[in-house]
């Protein structure tokens, strides 16, 4: 019903947009319904480097309680996994800077991105290191890949 209302679309479309969705990613509700299904017995999930977030109303009697546990069983692993790799990729970027005396600055995060402040001297050797720190924070059986933007603000870099 709220995405017929989101998309101002009736109930119909709605579904059969969503049915559309776990068509092409048919996988999808066997992951939903798994880490479900390990938040009720468990109480938490875990990230890929193994952080967890306790739930405390995944077994509620309250439906409405335990459905934002149960979001927070999909999304929590997906989202805090996407942050351990980010903080690892800064992690090691921090340290190559630091080990290899470079001037230029990690600034700052930005859910997925790194902002940085670049002396042009130091770019070219920069931009592989970078690329190489943040593609390989963590094995997974994807790849990862990393675009790198330039600009003398962040909305140039894009």
């Amino acid at each position: 019903f709220t995405l017929a209302q989101q998309l101002n679309k009736s109930r119909a479309e709605a579904k059969e947009l969503i049915d559309n969705y776990y068509k092409t990613f048919p996988t999808l509700k066997q992951y939903i319904s798994s880490q479900i299904d390990f938040a009720r017995e468990n109480e938490y999930v875990e990230t890929i480097s193994g952080r967890r977030r306790y739930l405390k109303n995944i077994n509620s009697q309250n439906a409405i309680v335990r459905s934002g546990d149960e979001r927070n069983a999909v999304n929590a692993p997906i989202q805090g996994s996407a942050a351990d790799i980010i903080k690892i990729a800064m992690i090691n970027i921090y340290k190559r800077f630091k080990k290899e005396k470079f001037n230029s600055k990690m600034l700052l995060q930005v859910h997925d991105e790194l902002v940085f402040d670049i002396y042009n001297s130091e770019l070219t050797v920069l931009k592989p290191i970078i690329r190489q720190e943040m593609e390989n924070a963590f094995k997974l059986s994807v790849p990862l890949t990393v675009d790198i933007g330039e600009g003398k603000n962040w909305l140039e870099a894009h």
